[in-house]
């Protein structure tokens, strides 16, 4: 490994990455994987050069949206514990893994592409989100406020079958719907 990658990026160096991300994430999500990375750069108000200086490929850049998207996804649930009651906080979450799976869906065929190479793009990322969940599901039967019959990978579960049958920004009000009954499920009542 070379020095440069060894060390942590410049402040406008990691601003300008994570507008690429953003960018790209919004282009994958409603162009699929061969959104213009030209496009891309110019909406992260970035040059071509700083895009491809940060992402050689295609592949790249697309792996490297899913893992900053699953990131976001995870990182989400403590700050929504801090800052809202836990049912609200677990439904704010829920939204953002329907936001979550209309990036990954709009990435579908090119993190199957970089998969069928051997790579594996999505690495612990099944993990992280069920830590994620469970964690929100913890502070919610804490505060008695969920059935207790329930496990996590019940919502996973749930959430999964949610994606699968909604994925796609065209679908995201049946997909709220969905949602909305699959919570109202899981909340007790006083």
């Amino acid at each position: 490994m070379t020095d440069r990658a060894q060390r942590p990026l410049r402040a406008d160096a990691r601003r300008n990455r994570e507008k690429i991300l953003a960018a790209a994430a919004r282009a994958f999500a409603t162009e699929g994987p061969d959104a213009h990375l030209e496009r891309i750069a110019k909406e992260a108000g970035v040059g071509s050069g700083t895009l491809y200086r940060n992402f050689p490929t295609r592949e790249a850049l697309i792996e490297a949206v899913y893992r900053n998207e699953v990131a976001r996804l995870c990182d989400a649930a403590p700050a929504l514990l801090a800052e809202k009651p836990p049912v609200a906080a677990l439904h704010a979450w829920a939204r953002l893994f329907l936001d979550y799976v209309t990036a990954k869906y709009g990435m579908i065929d090119g993190l199957r592409a970089i998969a069928a190479t051997g790579s594996n793009p999505y690495g612990h990322s099944r993990e992280l989100i069920q830590a994620a969940i469970t964690s929100l599901m913890d502070a919610c039967l804490a505060a008695g406020a969920i059935r207790t019959d329930i496990q996590p990978t019940d919502i996973s579960a749930a959430l999964e079958g949610i994606a699968l049958t909604s994925a796609g920004a065209e679908h995201r009000q049946r997909a709220e719907r969905l949602l909305g009954l699959t919570l109202d499920g899981l909340t007790i009542r006083h």
